[in-house]
């Protein structure tokens, strides 16, 4: 067994995968009837070796594929190929548990410009025009 590349230092054993196979709808014809095409990872986060500041961004993060009790559930139908269907889940998991550890850039606080504030005014006076050519006169 391998082990999967996150950074240079943080690796996670195959085994702490979980791997299910189901059959995935769409176009496929009996194919979609017969094959479990579909892949499912599921990753338990709690209970892996990923170090703890891993752990705890992936938890803090809101993820529709995070669920409550902190597993990670990938699923894949993309294509009617199983194989490709489990390499395109793992790629999505390495990109899930890489974002955690990219930080955000500090915004820092600019003015808006002359030009700026003269759109945003001559825009606002479009609009006023606009809505004073739809007033009756009575």
């Amino acid at each position: 067994m391998g082990a999967i590349h996150i950074s240079q230092r943080v690796e996670i054993p195959e085994s702490e995968l979980e791997w299910q196979f189901i059959r995935s709808g769409g176009a496929g014809g009996q194919n979609v009837n017969k094959v479990a095409t579909a892949a499912q990872l599921i990753f338990d986060i709690r209970a892996s070796s990923l170090p703890e500041f891993y752990k705890e961004r992936l938890l803090a993060r809101s993820d529709h594929r995070i669920t409550q009790s902190g597993k990670i559930i990938i699923k894949c139908q993309e294509t009617r190929s199983q194989l490709q269907n489990r390499e395109i889940a793992l790629e999505q998991f390495i990109a899930l548990v890489r974002s955690v550890n990219v930080r955000a850039k500090k915004r820092i606080p600019t003015r808006p410009t002359r030009a700026s504030k003269e759109r945003r005014l001559d825009g606002k006076k479009q609009h006023s025009a606009k809505k004073a050519l739809r007033k009756t006169n009575f």
